[in-house]
């Protein structure tokens, strides 16, 4: 899951530069912060597998992240900087890292490191 997640970060990266200079700091700084949140909250929820909570709490924390990244994937699909065909890609991605990200906040304790 963190190797998709971080793919989708390198696209939607790429996708970014072609945005208007104007969005620098809205959009496409936003939505580059939330592209790579997702990866860093799953790779601390990973490093928090010895205890549920924090581990499902940091997961729920990347779960947030991958909503809002769908959200900015719509605010550049309909502002012209990504192709409809771009959009249903990435959303596409967003999404089966979304069921993933379900799927382990649902049962955390396959995932979890046992203690001695």
């Amino acid at each position: 899951m963190y190797q998709e997640a971080y793919d989708v970060v390198m696209k939607v990266f790429e996708a970014s530069k072609r945005f208007s200079p104007e969005e620098r700091y809205a959009l496409t700084g936003q939505i580059r912060r939330s592209l790579r949140s997702v990866c860093l909250n799953l790779r601390a929820a990973w490093s928090k597998r010895h205890y549920e909570a924090h581990f499902v709490n940091k997961l729920t924390d990347c779960n947030g992240e991958n909503s809002e990244r769908g959200s900015s994937l719509d605010f550049a699909k309909d502002c012209g900087y990504i192709t409809l065909r771009q959009h249903g890609v990435l959303v596409h991605s967003n999404r089966e890292i979304g069921r993933m990200l379900g799927s382990m906040i649902k049962d955390p304790r396959s995932f979890l490191i046992a203690s001695h």
